[in-house]
Order: C-alpha cells, then structure tokens, then sequence
C-alpha cells in the first residue's frame, strides 16, 4: 500500500506494552530512497535523544485509530544505542543499532534490505549480513522534514517545491515526490519518481530532475483524497517514458523464494 508521509502525523506509536510517543518523521537513504528509520517523538520519556525504529519493527499504520505498532518492548527501545539529537546518524551508530537488535544490515548485500527487497527480519532467511567496507562516518541518511520544500529544477528551469513524499509500505521504497507547483499553475500537484532524480544539491537545498517543465506541466494531477491505483501509476510512467517500478522488482525474489 502506498501512504504520505504526512498523513502520519501525530499518529500514536504503540510498542508491544505500550505507547511510546508519537510519529515525527523519517530517514532516508539518499541513494536508494528508501525509508530507514522512523524518527519518534518521545515526549517525556526518553528527554534528550532521538529513538529511531527501523521498518525491520514496523507492524502496519492502523489508519482508523491513528496509530503505528511497533514489534518492539519498551525496554528494549530504551536500552537501543542512544542517538543524541544533536548528532547525525552515522554508520557505526547503525552497525551498534542493528547488531543491538539483531537485524541484518540493509548496506550489506545487493538489494535494497541487504539480501531482499523487502525488510525480511530474520537472519536465517537473509544469510549473513555482509561487514561494511566503507568509512563508519559517511552517512547517506536525510530527514523527510528536510527535504520537504526543496526546489525542483528541471532542464530549463524551476517548477515548484517538494511537498511531500509517497512511501511504499512493503518495501518501505519512496516511491513518489509530491510536487507542489502553485508559483506556476495554482492548485496542481503531481508525482515524480525518484529514479528520475538526476542529483540533488544539499547545499542548494535543491533536487534538479531530467525532466522538461511541459512534461511536468502536463502530468496527470495528483489528488491527496484518492487512492494512488495501478492504473493512475501505469498513466504516470507513460506519460513521463518511462517503465513502471514493478516490472524490475518483480524479478527481484527473496531467497526463500
């Protein structure tokens, strides 16, 4: 099912015995645009760090009760790596937080979870985690709440600004920006992938895509009420040339498959 990352907000989190506060936003992998962690706002009970739940322990967003479980106790939480809000999540911070819990690690394989598409937690399904090669501080994870109101650049200039993004909940992949273009045509929104994402400039605070203004211009409206079908997203990629996401992620099994 694909969900906003808006529409979570201030859903309660519910661990295994009880609340833990509420949603407040996510981390990405800027290179895979995938969600890696839920951020929670604890209120007062974990004053002074940020908790971070990996999709590894997310149950499902109950809609009707405005609420997300979590497949977790509240002391295993509290007693997770701490992760000082000051501070910018960094690989050796990961390593600790998956190893704490007993995860696989996302990095330490050729898919997007490691060994599978999908956020498979259980070791013996992945085989074992790959040790990571790289430096333990380069870090490829953004915050949602940043990214949101970036410029969109197009090949002959500017479009409107990120409103919000479109997560997958299987795979936990964005697989939609919303674009807000209200300076150009007041009103409309529409949906860029991120695979059409050229770069992105942290700095500039900027995503440039490779992708006309007409094009843009002439997608098909995003309407935040409906329900995003196979169907509007067949349209979607056919408007833009493209080929549809499922097609090469169908093909993509998990070992037990």
């Amino acid at each position: 099912m694909l969900f906003k990352t808006k529409s979570l907000q201030n859903y309660q989190l519910d661990s295994l015995d009880g609340e833990i506060g509420k949603f407040l936003e996510f981390y990405f992998d800027d290179t895979h645009w995938t969600i890696r962690y839920l951020v929670a706002d604890t209120g007062n009970w974990l004053t002074g760090r940020e908790v971070l739940i990996s999709p590894y322990a997310l149950v499902a967003a109950l809609k009707k009760e405005n609420r997300i479980a979590i497949n977790l106790t509240k002391k295993q939480i509290e007693e997770s790596p701490s992760l000082n809000s000051d501070k910018p999540v960094s690989r050796q911070f990961e390593m600790e937080y998956h190893g704490y819990y007993g995860w696989p690690s996302y990095w330490g394989g050729p898919s997007t979870w490691g060994f599978s598409h999908i956020p498979a937690s259980d070791p013996d399904l992945l085989g074992a985690s790959v040790e990571d090669v790289r430096d333990p501080d380069d870090r490829h994870l953004r915050s949602t709440e940043e990214v949101t109101g970036y410029h969109i650049e197009t090949i002959d200039g500017k479009i409107g600004h990120v409103a919000d993004f479109i997560i997958d909940d299987e795979t936990w992949a964005i697989r939609y920006l919303v674009i807000d273009t209200r300076n150009w045509w007041p009103g409309k929104k529409v949906l860029i992938s991120p695979e059409w994402i050229e770069r992105v400039s942290w700095r500039e605070s900027k995503v440039f895509v490779n992708l006309s203004r007409d094009v843009i211009k002439t997608a098909p409206d995003y309407v935040e009420e409906g329900l995003i079908t196979r169907d509007y997203e067949r349209g979607l990629f056919r408007h833009y040339g493209r080929d549809v996401y499922w097609a090469h992620e169908r093909d993509q099994l998990t070992p037990s498959e």
